[in-house]
């Protein structure tokens, strides 16, 4: 069966001696894992789309279990991103957790249009990386299905509580002094500003998810928060986002770009 569409790699691993193993988030399949023949030859026409977070025009061939890449037209390949190392390591945590949220086979435009969002307010738009990671977290979360409640306290129903708390494990907004009666589980403080930039992510059209502004501090407590809730919703951490903070922790300056 010849299939059509538009897709990004999220992953690719070298096969054989000159092919490739790309998982790839469609359009209009969702994710696939999809065979590339020939792509790592320097003649071969499929080279520049079979790289991690190339979006492309693509062809498909699907024969029973085996679906094939048989042609591809790079439509955007984020060059901006690529010649910074930080900004690349981001963009492949972005790649690992959108790979580990999206199902086999089940179509997922939204998820596949906030990760292109992301990378372009990366690439061109040139938004702190902060930012983008905060909104990425947890607008995905929203669109798999871990919204958290951010309306009021879960408790005593204030709609601007005292010394707002997300609870981890339950998604829910409470008072500090309301923090027994949520139960058990972490919880994480959130400033009126933080607060303020997490209901907007939840709540935004998704053409001005990145039309917020928010200061040093609160998004170093905004990003905690949305990384904290996303590994605890996953039940599970990523080997790229440990790189990203190695990264992070080695200072400006340290790498072109920077």
């Amino acid at each position: 069966m010849r299939l059509t569409t538009q897709g990004i790699v999220l992953r690719e691993t070298n096969y054989k001696e000159a092919d490739k193993i790309l998982t790839v988030l469609t359009q209009d399949f969702g994710k696939r894992t999809v065979k590339a023949r020939g792509c790592r030859r320097k003649t071969s026409k499929l080279t520049g789309a079979s790289q991690l977070l190339v979006y492309s025009e693509m062809t498909l061939y699907e024969r029973g279990e085996f679906t094939t890449l048989s042609e591809a037209d790079p439509l955007q390949q984020f060059w901006g991103v690529r010649q910074d190392l930080e900004a690349l390591a981001l963009a492949s945590y972005f790649a690992e957790v959108t790979e580990a949220a999206a199902q086999e086979g089940e179509p997922c435009p939204e998820v596949l249009s906030l990760l292109l969002n992301c990378l372009y307010a990366l690439d061109k738009l040139k938004k702190p990386r902060a930012q983008v990671k905060a909104v990425f977290e947890l607008r995905l979360l929203c669109l798999t299905g871990y919204a958290p409640l951010l309306d009021a306290c879960a408790v005593c129903g204030k709609q601007e509580p005292v010394h707002p708390r997300l609870n981890l494990s339950q998604g829910v907004l409470h008072c500090a002094g309301c923090r027994e009666a949520v139960g058990g589980g972490v919880s994480m403080p959130l400033s009126p500003g933080a607060l303020a930039a997490a209901r907007y992510i939840v709540g935004s059209d998704p053409k001005r998810l990145f039309s917020f502004s928010l200061g040093q501090e609160g998004l170093r407590q905004l990003g905690e928060t949305t990384e904290a809730f996303l590994m605890t919703q996953q039940e599970r951490g990523f080997r790229t986002l440990d790189y990203y903070k190695r990264l992070e922790s080695l200072g400006p300056g340290t790498f072109p770009g920077r």
